[in-house]
């Protein structure tokens, strides 16, 4: 029987502003390839292929995700896998962050965009304290917040009933989980290591070539 649904935290402007400029963009390559002639038209062709991998890479891909098993940390180049065991704590200073034992793990999508609330949490910081009053009202909490109090409740949640064993199968938790067991672990997953060689390998066939 399969478990409950991963939960997934995004930065929805972001992801919206990627899926716009790829449909944009794909639409622009197909003119190109359909009308363009030249040197020109093939370089135009490889930038426009440079701006989709950056809109999917740096707006598109990331997230963090909540499974069964820990805490998917997905940032453009890196994933980090933090075990339920190893959450300390999480809070929000300019971004998402997910304390361990050994580290402190930043999230790249989930940030506060207002400065003076920026402010406010960096002059909170000190300890693992809650960044607003406890008793605050998740409807008026910055998406951000939310997010994070979102996250400690599934921290609390999930430890309270542990699955045990290490991470086996790349479907449970991603591909950084695998082998994991207390701490936490990072890895560049393989559609990054994909998309940047073969963004690269086009690009300098296409100088090279015209």
């Amino acid at each position: 029987m399969d478990g409950p649904t991963p939960t997934t935290h995004y930065s929805t402007f972001t992801r919206v502003a990627a899926i716009v400029w790829i449909v944009i963009a794909v639409l622009l390559l197909l003119d190109v390839l359909w009308r363009g002639q030249g040197r020109e038209a093939w370089i135009a062709g490889a930038l426009l292929v440079v701006s989709i991998s950056a809109a999917y890479l740096v707006w598109l891909r990331p997230r963090v995700v909540s499974t069964e098993r820990g805490l998917r940390v997905i940032n453009p180049l890196r994933e980090t896998f933090v075990p339920w065991a190893a959450v300390l704590w999480v809070d929000v200073t300019d971004v998402l962050r997910v304390h361990t034992p050994g580290r402190i793990v930043r999230s790249w999508p989930l940030r506060e965009t207002r400065r003076q609330k920026v402010r406010d949490n960096l002059r909170r910081e000190g300890g693992y304290l809650d960044q607003e009053d406890g008793d605050e009202d998740p409807a008026g909490m910055r998406p951000v917040d939310l997010a994070a109090l979102r996250l400690r409740r599934d921290a609390e949640r999930h430890k309270a009933r542990p699955l045990s064993g290490p991470v086996r199968d790349v479907d449970e938790a991603g591909p950084a989980a695998l082998g994991a067991e207390d701490e936490p672990q990072t890895m560049v997953p393989v559609e990054v290591i994909v998309v940047v060689a073969a963004t690269v390998v086009l690009v300098v066939a296409v100088f090279l070539l015209t």
